[in-house]
Formats: C-alpha cells, structure tokens, sequence
C-alpha cells in the first residue's frame, strides 16, 4: 500500500509542471531583425497566443549568421514550452548545408509544431526593362550566359537559391548580386541598378500593382489570386521549380506532450482566426497551419531539395 501511494504522489508531482502550464511568460526567438516577415508573423501569432494562454509572449529578435544565432539559442533552452522559435526556411532546412558548421542538427534539434504560412516568389524586372517575357530573359540568358544580374537579400536566401534552381532547370547562368537584406535588393532593382530578382511576392506586390516593376513569372503551383495575371514557371515551360518561402514555429527537442498539444492547440486556433487569415492574405501569404507530422515530412523534403540546389550549384556562405 505504501508503494503504490507514493508512486502515485511521485506521478502527480510530475504531473503538476505540465498541468500548470503555462505559469510564465513564453519568449518566441526571431532570428532575424525586426521588421521583416518573419518577425511580423511572429508578433501576430504572439498578440493571438497571449490571450488563450493567459501568459504573455514575448518577441525577441536574435539575428545573425543566417539565422543560425537565434536557432542554436532555442535549441540550447530547456525543453518546457517557455522558449519557441519562429523562423523562415532559410535556418531548417538551407543553412545546414550552405555553411560549414551551424550549432545545431535541424533535424534532430527541434519539436517541430507547423509550418505557419507560405508565399510564393515572383521574377521581377523594372518597369523600364527590355525584357517582357520570361522566353525574354531566357533567351538572353542563353544568349548571354552571365551577364544578366539576379538581385537577391543576400547569400543562402530564398531569392538567391529560387534563382540557383531556375538556372539550373533552364540551363542557364547568371550572375548573383548578394544584397545585406530584400529593402536594398529591391531599390536597386527598382532604380535599374540590377536586372532583375525572384522576390517573394508580399516584399514587391505594392511595386508591381503600383507599375513600378513587370512581374514576369510566379514559382507557385497556380497563380495567385493576387496576381491572377502572372503566370507560373510551369505553364511557361520550367519544371521542377516550384518555390515556397515559408514560415514556421519550433521549439527545443522534448516537451512533454501535454504541452507539445496544448501549443499546436493555441497555434491552430491563432491561424485560423479570420481576422489574422485575411491580414496575411492581404499580403500575398497562405495559411498553412500543418501538425507536427506534416512539418516533419515536409522539412526533410525541403532539406533533400536545397541540399540538392547547394551542392550542384557549388553554394557558399561566403
């Protein structure tokens, strides 16, 4: 009798953390400056999240090397639901193979709980372009192998390696333009400066509405009903080049499942919301919201593709 109760009391003393969870204010890790999509995804999901969870969460940008500073300080944290990160693709699934050492294993390292949003990338020239088409700028590519500058936010970044998969899928070369962010890749392109760039389409859409740049081609699967007029690669003959930005939430490997439940719970609902759904439509994002085992399935094709992209085309940090 003695046993049982206390193996009894020792199963609810373990029980009570994850019951009485969340007790304390929750930090969400940005691993990028404030200001872009990620941290802007961050703080909505974070002002939804405080009101269910009856705690406050609070938004910390942990930016540099990629990402990968804010990432290995996640995975460095406890595993009790206090400490979660919001990242873009770049962190999981490009940075473990474009640099020599990150201080993390991405596969291995983290609870992933959903891929939040997505958005496609948009091939973009300047309104004063010669080129109208994307037969335009294939033809030139070929015609010209290399001179054609391709304006990305820097080395790694989606706008870079969409632009290394296009290539590679035309068989084509041009030259990369490493920006420190998508702001000064942007002006540039917008000035003539550079000739063009894969954008992701909330980061241009205002320009190419406003006749301040052409939007050629889109890397989604379908057209966006925000853009019903632009094309995808694939109706104009370029496969294997669909590209998705994304946005996703993890946390340190090993929350108890209690807690793991009740975060992809708070996450769900918070998506869902129609007020925060038509925001991030509003701005050429789609709402994901995958569980856990999607997130998983998805993150290891992601990383075979990039993996892919990295090595044939030579990739580097630097």
């Amino acid at each position: 009798m003695l046993r049982r109760t206390l193996t009894l009391l020792a199963g609810f003393a373990l029980a009570l953390p994850a019951l009485a969870w969340p007790d304390k204010p929750i930090n969400v890790i940005v691993p990028f400056p404030a200001g872009g999509s990620t941290d802007t995804l961050a703080r909505a999901l974070a002002t939804q999240m405080q009101g269910m969870l009856g705690q406050s969460v609070v938004v910390e940008n942990k930016p540099g090397a990629t990402g990968t500073i804010g990432a290995g300080q996640v995975k460095r944290s406890p595993a009790d639901g206090y400490t979660l990160l919001v990242s873009s693709l770049g962190p999981l699934v490009i940075a473990p193979y474009l640099m020599k050492s990150v201080p993390y294993d991405a596969g291995k390292d983290f609870d992933l709980l959903t891929v939040a949003v997505q958005a496609p990338n948009l091939l973009v020239v300047p309104a004063a372009s010669p080129y109208k088409t994307l037969a335009d700028v294939v033809a030139s590519l070929k015609a010209h192998p290399g001179k054609m500058s391709f304006a990305s936010s820097g080395n790694g970044s989606s706008d870079h390696l969409t632009a290394e998969l296009f290539w590679q899928q035309t068989g084509t070369q041009g030259t990369h333009i490493p920006y420190k962010g998508g702001a000064p890749a942007i002006t540039d392109l917008l000035g003539g400066q550079v000739d063009t760039s894969f954008q992701n389409i909330n980061a241009v859409i205002q320009h190419v509405r406003g006749g301040k740049l052409r939007a050629l081609a889109i890397t989604s699967e379908k057209r966006s009903p925000l853009l019903p007029e632009v094309p995808t690669l694939g109706e104009l003959g370029v496969s294997g080049a669909n590209v998705y930005s994304w946005q996703a939430v993890a946390a340190p490997k090993g929350l108890p499942a209690d807690v793991k439940a009740k975060l992809h719970g708070a996450l769900m609902t918070a998506l869902r919301d129609p007020g925060l759904q038509q925001r991030f439509v509003d701005v050429g994002f789609e709402v994901v919201a995958s569980t856990p085992e999607q997130f998983t399935a998805f993150q290891a094709r992601e990383a075979a593709r990039w993996k892919k992209v990295i090595e044939v085309g030579k990739i580097t940090a630097d």
